[in-house]
């Protein structure tokens, strides 16, 4: 006999609710966390200021139908364009991403809270021109660190203990989460706004990591994030238009995220999200040096360690071994033909074998003529990784948050160089006093792409003081990092 399922509409998810909580009832009171989210805003538009001098990245910004300005729009730094909301956070996520050069966190799932930025900073550009335009006041850039830091905080918690990837789904779902609550309350929804709507995202088809992985791995994993942050704005446009919401979206019988896409399992928390603060922001990892898919940071510092006693005997290596954690392993450790600079930039072997040969690693390290070179592939073919369980358990370890690699080089004449060990990348919170000004270093490196050296002074000058940057309107500080209307 069938049995009969109630039609009775049940109280929204206690994930949805105790999200929308955190977003509207936590008041952010820490001074590192806003200290460093002003740092990962420097950082995250600077990636895309960088990002523009690839003619693959460029090709994709502007509006869908070419030619369309959006009065009051939002604009898109770097460039002429002003668009709507939905397409401006596509541009915004699609260029800070490109290059895998912004912020990360690891745990049981990977990401990059930034990418939320894209989101974030096009709805509160575009709602401070509205408001200036009817004599309101904007927003200011104190909220959008506030944004930043509260999508910070859910992403990355949520990425503590769930892991996305083991089934098969790409980490920029917790992108579309994180922007659609903070995105929704930048539009003034209340929090039953908010949990409806967390419950479209939710019931939102997900992304594969089909694009992540070979024999499939292309450019689309450069443009995923810019499509879920613009995703999260689209539906939370549409709550805010009256759209219901779907209560529950994730523990739904067959129906719901968890049964459908999650192996039946709920969602586990490290810390209840009740407690939830700050800590993913003020713990948050910067990509200082190198645009290096984050699990192999330390691997290229041991690299360019070992550099300069290996240059001139490349062909006499014999094999490399590099120690590391598994998170490594499953996502970079690759071999056979890499197709396109998205295959080569989630290679630890192709990484380490640039480093080794060049003493550098850089976006352009990436491109076919780099790729051409035929001593990568022959050295590629030498090394070879290998966990070490200590370091898997240091990766996952709250309080160390480790990310280690060590490299030993043998030469063919049985000559063993001592192993180089790096625990914590330059961006990791443990090393801040060196990362910190290689950060600011990068920043500016990056101004100097596309301003002139008074604007890149002025932007500089404004982004390093705290309380002239927070009290800015948005509208006011996007424009700083604008092209002229009328020079397209």
């Amino acid at each position: 006999m069938t049995k009969k399922i109630t039609n009775n509409r049940p109280q929204p998810d206690q994930v949805l609710m105790e999200i929308a909580d955190y977003v509207v009832k936590h008041h952010v009171n820490s001074d590192l966390a806003y200290n460093t989210a002003r740092y990962c805003l420097m950082d995250t538009l600077g990636c895309g200021l960088e990002a523009l001098s690839y003619p693959a990245c460029s090709r994709l910004l502007g509006p869908i139908a070419p030619g369309t300005v959006v009065p009051y729009g939002a604009r898109i730094p770097g460039t002429f364009h002003q668009l709507d909301p939905v397409q401006a956070a596509f541009n915004i996520g699609l260029l800070v991403r490109w290059l895998d050069f912004n912020d990360t966190w690891l745990a049981a799932e990977w990401g990059h809270p930034s990418d939320n930025l894209g989101g974030i900073l096009a709805v509160a550009d575009w709602l401070s021109r509205q408001a200036q335009a009817s004599g309101k006041p904007p927003l200011t850039m104190r909220d959008v660190l506030t944004a930043m830091i509260k999508a910070h905080e859910i992403q990355g918690c949520l990425a503590l203990e769930n892991s996305f990837n083991q089934v098969g789904l790409d980490h920029v779902v917790l992108v579309k989460v994180a922007s659609t609550a903070v995105v929704t309350y930048l539009l003034g929804g209340s929090r039953d706004q908010i949990v409806d709507a967390l419950s479209q995202a939710w019931v939102d088809g997900q992304s594969l990591r089909t694009y992540r992985h070979a024999p499939n791995t292309g450019s689309r994993k450069s443009w995923a994030a810019g499509d879920a942050t613009s995703r999260a704005v689209w539906l939370a446009m549409l709550t805010m238009k009256g759209e219901m919401g779907y209560p529950s979206a994730l523990t739904a019988k067959t129906w719901g995220f968890y049964d459908v896409l999650f192996g039946g399992e709920s969602f586990k928390f490290q810390r209840p999200i009740s407690q939830w603060d700050e800590y993913v922001m003020e713990n948050i990892l910067f990509k200082v040096s190198f645009p290096a898919e984050f699990h192999a940071q330390t691997a290229v510092e041991c690299a360019m360690q070992l550099q300069p006693l290996v240059v001139h005997r490349l062909s006499d290596i014999e094999r490399i071994t590099i120690r590391t954690h598994e998170a490594a392993i499953r996502i970079i450790d690759k071999t056979g033909a890499l197709n396109n600079p998205a295959d080569r930039d989630h290679c630890m072997q192709y990484m380490v074998a640039v480093t080794l040969i060049f003493g550098r690693l850089t976006a352009a390290d990436y491109e076919d003529d780099v790729a051409a070179d035929p001593r990568i592939d022959q050295l590629r073919e030498k090394i070879i990784c290998i966990e070490d369980v200590r370091f898997t358990q240091d990766y996952h370890d709250p309080d160390k948050r480790a990310i280690a690699n060590g490299m030993t080089v043998v030469f063919n004449d049985g000559y063993a160089l001592e192993e180089v060990m790096v625990e914590y990348p330059a961006g990791h919170k443990r090393r801040r006093d060196v990362g910190m000004p290689l950060l600011e270093e990068k920043f500016k490196k990056n101004l100097a792409r596309c301003f002139s050296a008074r604007q890149q002074q002025a932007i500089a000058n404004l982004c390093l003081d705290k309380n002239r940057l927070e009290a800015m309107p948005v509208n006011t500080f996007v424009d700083m990092f604008c092209i002229d209307l009328i020079s397209p």
